[in-house]
C-alpha cells in the first residue's frame, strides 16, 4: 500500500487572466498532517475546492489512493473517502448534535434521506452517530440542539460530521477560524489524536495551532507553493519567511 494517500500533479486553475493554482505539486501521507499556509488571496481555499470537487482545474491531476479522482463530482470524492470541513461552520441549526452527524452517516450509507429527522431514530445510524461524537468528545452534547452549542463546540460537531462520512483523508479548510485561544488548544489536541486513523491537509492561519499539529508545512503565494518541508525547515526557508511568515513571528515560535 503506497504511503500516499492524495497526490496533486500540476494542478491549475485561472478565472480569466487572473491564475490562481498555477502548477501545484503536493502529497499528502498516511498518519500526517500536512498544512499550508499563505497569506491572504494566495489560492489557498481555490485549491481546496479543486480537491473537494468544488471546482474543476483547468490541468492537472488529483489522484486520491492511486486512483485519478479528477473528473469525479464532489459527492463521489465524499464517498471515495475525502471528507472537508468547512471555513465558515456548515451544521443545521435546528436540528440535534445527533441529528446533525446521523444524517452524515446516513447519506454515506446511501439509504433515502427525503424525511432528515428520523435519521438519529435508526439504530444502526444512530450507532455510528454516537461513535463520531465519542472520538470527538462530544456524546455528552449529542441530544443539544446544535444552534445553541459554542462557536468552538460547532466547530468540533463538523468535524464528527465530517467523520460520519468514514473518510480516509480530511481535508481541513481554517477548522479554528473565530476561536479564542483556549477553544483552538482544544482543537488542537483533538486534529494531534486524530491524525493517525485520519491524514489530513490542513488550511490555517493560527499558526501556533499549525507549528504544533503539522508533519509538514508548504506555503502558498499568488497560486505557487514556494516552499515545503518539516515546520523547522519552513521556519528557516528565506522565502517562506519573506512571503508569509516574517522574521518576528517564526523567532517567537
Amino acid at each position: 500500500m503506497s504511503e500516499v494517500v492524495l497526490e496533486l500533479s500540476g494542478l491549475r486553475k485561472a478565472f480569466g487572466a487572473l491564475v490562481v493554482t498555477d502548477g501545484i505539486d503536493l502529497d499528502l501521507r498516511r498518519g500526517e498532517c500536512h498544512a499550508l499556509i499563505g497569506p491572504n488571496g494566495a489560492g489557498k481555499s481555490t485549491l481546496i475546492h479543486q480537491i473537494s470537487g468544488v471546482l474543476q482545474p483547468d490541468a492537472g491531476r488529483i489522484s486520491f489512493e492511486g486512483r485519478d479522482v479528477t473528473a469525479l463530482s464532489q459527492s463521489e470524492r465524499a464517498v471515495a473517502g475525502l471528507g472537508r470541513s468547512f471555513q465558515i461552520t456548515s451544521i443545521l441549526p435546528e436540528f440535534t448534535v445527533l441529528e446533525n452527524v446521523a444524517l452524515a452517516a446516513q447519506m454515506r450509507a446511501g439509504s433515502s434521506y427525503r424525511f432528515l429527522r428520523p435519521a438519529a431514530r435508526e439504530a444502526e445510524l444512530n450507532d455510528k452517530a454516537m461513535e463520531a461524537l465519542g472520538i470527538i468528545g462530544l456524546a455528552r452534547r449529542a441530544d443539544i440542539v446544535a444552534s445553541t452549542l459554542s462557536h468552538g463546540e460547532k466547530r468540533l460537531l463538523e468535524l464528527a460530521i465530517a467523520i460520519a462520512g468514514e473518510p480516509r483523508a480530511l481535508l481541513l479548510d481554517e477548522p479554528m477560524a473565530g476561536m479564542g485561544r483556549a477553544e483552538s488548544a482544544t482543537l488542537t489536541q483533538t486534529l494531534l489524536e486524530l491524525k493517525a486513523a485520519y491524514p489530513m491537509l490542513l488550511i490555517e492561519h493560527d499558526m501556533e495551532a499549525v507549528f504544533r499539529m503539522a508533519d509538514r508545512v508548504s506555503v502558498l503565494v499568488a497560486g505557487a507553493i514556494v516552499a515545503t518541508g518539516t515546520p523547522d525547515e519552513v521556519r528557516d526557508d528565506p522565502q517562506a519567511r519573506a512571503a508569509y511568515l516574517g522574521d518576528d513571528h517564526v523567532s517567537a515560535q
